[in-house]
């Protein structure tokens, strides 16, 4: 990423981490908040919303201009805009500072999800030849009870649980929560099965800590399917045991003929 003038930075989205031609949503909102991190000289997305305006093929000709609002002392509030020559991609705002590992948690009533260990879940694409293009970049593991949408046989649960890493041992930093925030298959596909493209209208991550060392355990699940959209919320673990960032989205749900 080049800084290109004041608060305009060269943002290129290459192959690869797209889903059927189309960048991943959380990739594109990892993107977007590195600049808001150089541009507000703060290291964590501490809350960032993002909607999403148009489709983004690969490219290297994107742009993402920056405004820091306000550098408070402890947060500063970021927007920015992500387009495409004059076509806007996506709109981000968000809350940066500086997530403290030093600080013990003082009220925790969540637990980590019941994930298997890594080896006893299922890498994705073993299962189905319909896998996106961003998984070449991520190692993924299901837990073996939510693999049915991929043989055609969905549990009629929407939910998704699984392990998450980078494929090339990369170590998770914050702004890559926001990319495992949407990683993983809709849960939409354990309800109904693989109908279509489900597309994300706006999505929010709030990180919470730094990740340890290691893959990540993620779930997400949707209560609400309903006017054709649907919300999926999330929670994302590290490998010590604590909750280091908790999502939404809304997506598209997909038409069933």
């Amino acid at each position: 990423m080049t800084q290109l003038t004041e608060g305009s930075y060269s943002t290129p989205v290459p192959d690869g981490w797209d889903i059927m031609g189309n960048a991943n949503g959380g990739f594109l909102l990892a993107r977007v908040a590195h600049a808001m991190c150089v541009e507000s000289h703060r290291n964590d997305p501490v809350s960032i919303t993002m909607h999403y305006l148009a489709p983004a093929p690969a490219s290297d000709d994107y742009v993402t201009d920056v405004e820091v609002v306000k550098a408070g002392r402890t947060l500063s509030t970021v927007t920015a805009s992500l387009r495409l020559s004059d076509t806007q991609i996506a709109r981000a705002i968000g809350s940066f500072g500086d997530v403290d590992a030093r600080r013990e948690p003082i009220h925790v009533t969540m637990s980590p999800p019941d994930i298997p260990p890594i080896d006893r879940c299922a890498p994705r694409g073993e299962k189905s030849a319909m896998v996106p293009a961003l998984q070449s970049r991520l190692n993924t593991y299901l837990h073996p009870d939510d693999i049915g949408f991929a043989t055609g046989n969905p549990p009629g649960v929407a939910r998704m649980r699984g392990w998450l890493e980078f494929a090339d041992g990369t170590p998770m930093p914050t702004v890559g929560l926001l990319l495992a925030a949407d990683a993983f298959p809709p849960t939409l596909f354990n309800l109904m099965g693989m109908q279509g493209w489900v597309p994300t209208v706006e999505l929010t991550v709030h990180v919470r800590a730094q990740p340890a060392p290691g893959p990540v355990q993620c779930e997400f699940t949707t209560h609400l399917v309903q006017g054709g959209m649907l919300e999926e919320d999330g929670q994302i673990w590290d490998s010590a045991g604590t909750c280091v960032a908790l999502s939404r989205q809304i997506a598209l749900a997909p038409r069933i003929n």
